[in-house]
């Protein structure tokens, strides 16, 4: 890809992104969202593979769609409200089609069977543009609108997504659509508790961005991209990959890393608003990431691959390693003993 162009389309995304989460304005949150679809589309095609071209018009038709609904859900409301403020989303049909439209743009269920086949076509670090950093600006129109969204709709698209992130997520070998499945379960965690406590669903995203980030660097060192190819990175990096282990049970919410501490706090507030069941439901379908979560971490640092030679160390040089993969994995799972600060901070 000309260094040009990079350059263009990632100087777009940051500008598309801070324009979304910083504007008050629907028909600027808007265009914020369309410079972002924009400008990752060509960095998801750069490898001109007949898959990356696939997994491109997919996204584009997808959030399209997405965000046409958005901007048809803000025009019903300023036709009969008259306010184009983020916050003032007051008429029914209106919460509605932006729920839908937010939960497009995410992937959450019903409208999720995009998301694994996108990643499943990108690279790595693409990938994890798409699981981390393009969900923020519908997370924080979410945010701005959490006290006008119908909470009925919300906990029956949260459970679900947990649901079927967890169960779909079984029978993958491909370690992308894996971690696929793992974000569409995690946003239902998220949107389970949007509606009594924000705060914690941005304490849940931020916690869930640190780790996936440490996941995929990680994996993109060892070149990695299949259950069968996994069992090859002990021997390609050995304390690379015990501590994508801990990632990965970090990411799975297994105390005491640091992924549990946002699925403690949303049992607990669940609790206070006596939603019982609901965190109870939810706590059970998180058992079904915990055991793809475990099955990679088992390929990882157990499984061993069969040696036709005697030796074992192999001939192919790894990527090099920067600074920002091991902080980040260090930040990912020894995380908890700082959650007093974090729930402390107003």
């Amino acid at each position: 890809m000309n260094p040009q162009a990079k350059l263009i389309s990632t100087m777009s995304l940051i500008m598309g992104t801070t324009l979304t989460i910083t504007s008050n304005h629907w028909v600027m949150a808007w265009a914020g969202l369309k410079i972002n679809t924009l400008a990752i589309l060509p960095l998801i095609s750069k490898s001109h593979h007949p898959r990356a071209i696939e997994a491109s018009t997919k996204y584009f038709l997808v959030q399209a769609t997405a965000s046409t609904l958005l901007l048809f859900s803000s025009m019903i409301n300023a036709w009969f409200t008259g306010q184009w403020d983020i916050t003032q989303l007051t008429h029914p049909m209106s919460c509605t089609l932006l729920t839908a439209a937010i939960s497009m743009k995410l992937g959450l269920v019903p409208f999720h069977f995009w998301f694994p086949e996108v990643l499943q076509g990108s690279t790595l670090t693409i990938s994890l543009l798409l699981a981390t950093i393009m969900k923020f600006p519908p997370t924080t129109l979410l945010f701005l609108t959490s006290s006008s969204l119908n909470p009925t709709l919300l906990s029956i698209m949260a459970i679900t997504s947990a649901a079927l992130g967890g169960w779909m997520g079984l029978n993958q070998t491909q370690i992308r659509k894996i971690l696929a499945f793992s974000s569409i379960s995690h946003l239902g965690w998220m949107t389970i508790i949007l509606i009594y406590s924000p705060k914690l669903t941005l304490i849940a995203f931020y916690l869930y961005t640190l780790t996936t980030a440490a996941i995929f660097f990680t994996l993109d060192s060892i070149n990695t991209l299949k259950l069968s190819t996994m069992m090859t990175a002990w021997f390609k990096a050995p304390s690379m990959a015990a501590t994508l282990m801990l990632a990965l049970l970090s990411l799975a919410g297994l105390p005491p890393m640091t992924g549990f501490l946002p699925k403690w706090l949303i049992i607990q507030e669940l609790t206070k608003q006596n939603l019982t069941p609901a965190a109870t439901t939810i706590a059970l379908l998180s058992l079904l990431g915990l055991f793809f979560s475990l099955r990679l971490a088992y390929c990882a640092t157990i499984t061993l691959p069969p040696n036709s030679t005697n030796h074992t160390k192999q001939w192919q040089t790894n990527k090099s390693v920067t600074l920002l993969t091991p902080t980040l994995m260090s930040l990912s799972i020894m995380l908890l003993p700082l959650s007093p600060m974090l729930l402390t901070i107003p």
